[in-house]
């Protein structure tokens, strides 16, 4: 009985014979569906650049540890300008550019494609979606070595892309004048407080001095001291006249009527000395203790008034800081207005799927066939 004549395989048969069911899946289909979308779907996006710095008037020349710093990228002043790339791209910028472009107009324009619009399918038309698409679409990168930022906006025509880039280097100065506001409020802040504690500090001691003028009844303990130990002196060199005298007359008339007399004032005056020395030494209530303590407060007071000449100045330092802006944000390259799109890369992004599946079915068929292998054993 003659065999049955076998039909022709079609083209497509014959296809899937050649090329894995697998490989057709999984590599075939995103990389068809790439092309579609980069290659015929995916509107073109205008890109405008700016570079900016943010520098500081008064930077001090760095000591060693800070140049050992910036070699390895960490500047001095740093801070200031993460403060600006942290704002571009944060929920207060994106609602301060919604308010002045309405962002739900800007990322739809020029017929944008689903996937990158917005409102679309990754943001819906609320402020979070606004923030996210802001971070889709805003770039900032910052280059440590030469401290300069470059800004980076994407948007669906030339003059939006510019626009907001525009906008958000303005928001970035209004930053960057409120630190400058804020920090030199602080200083002036900072420097009345301390004039107004030194002040009081001031009267305090200021008063206790009058207190003890008036309890002890002296105007100046010092004065009061100086011209006790005059009188010391005056009396002790009047008693050293009467003693010489005293002792020549007994040597030489001993039964003189004088010598009584001598010796009576002679006692007399010893008497003062004694009594004036008491009152300026000895007791409690002698005057040693009281210019001590009358010493006291006048170094508390001379203390008190260097410390209000040294706040003073501070005050007129800080008030003459405010008035000089600290922080700049100087502008090296202003946004640029696109004439041709650079965005998305099709091409890069197609290869991108292609690798990237063809890798996942190379590591699906290494891990199959060593299962496979498992299995038999």
């Amino acid at each position: 009985m003659p065999g049955k004549v076998q039909p022709p395989k079609s083209n497509l048969a014959r296809l899937s014979k050649r090329i894995p069911v697998g490989l057709a899946l999984v590599v075939g289909v995103p990389t068809v569906l790439a092309c579609l979308y980069w290659g015929v779907i995916a509107s073109p996006r205008y890109v405008s650049e700016a570079h900016f710095t943010v520098r500081k008037t008064d930077a001090s020349r760095p000591n060693n540890l800070g140049l050992v710093l910036q070699n390895v990228g960490l500047s001095a002043g740093t801070s200031e300008s993460f403060a600006v790339q942290d704002f571009v791209t944060s929920r207060d910028a994106a609602k301060q550019l919604h308010q002045e472009f309405n962002l739900d107009e800007v990322f739809t324009r020029n017929g944008a494609d689903i996937f990158s619009r917005h409102p679309g399918i990754f943001s819906g038309e609320t402020d979070e979606g606004r923030y996210k698409t802001l971070k889709r679409y805003v770039k900032v990168t910052y280059n440590g070595t030469s401290g300069i930022t470059k800004l980076s906006v994407q948007a669906f025509t030339p003059q939006d892309a510019r626009n907001l880039n525009l906008a958000l280097l303005a928001a970035g100065e209004q930053l960057v004048n409120r630190l400058n506001e804020r920090a030199a409020k602080d200083a002036v802040v900072d420097a009345e407080q301390a004039v107004q504690d030194a002040t009081a500090k001031r009267s305090l001691v200021q008063a206790q001095l009058t207190e003890f003028r008036n309890r002890e009844r002296f105007v100046d303990p010092q004065m009061t001291a100086a011209e006790s130990t005059q009188l010391i002196s005056g009396l002790l060199a009047t008693a050293a006249g009467i003693r010489a005298e005293l002792s020549e007359l007994r040597r030489s008339a001993p039964q003189s009527p004088q010598i009584p007399i001598l010796a009576g004032r002679l006692s007399a005056y010893e008497g003062q000395i004694a009594e004036a020395r008491a009152e300026l030494v000895g007791e409690a209530e002698s005057l040693v203790p009281k210019l001590s303590a009358y010493e006291g407060l006048v170094l508390q007071r001379e203390l008190a008034d260097r410390a209000l000449t040294e706040a003073s100045a501070g005050l007129i330092t800080a008030q003459q800081s405010a008035r000089r802006q600290k922080l700049y944000l100087d502008r090296i390259v202003e946004p640029n207005l696109s004439d041709k799109s650079t965005q998305p890369h099709r091409l890069r992004s197609i290869l991108i799927v292609f690798l990237s599946s063809f890798i996942i079915y190379v590591l699906g068929r290494l891990l199959w066939a060593g299962l496979r292998e498992h299995r038999q054993e």
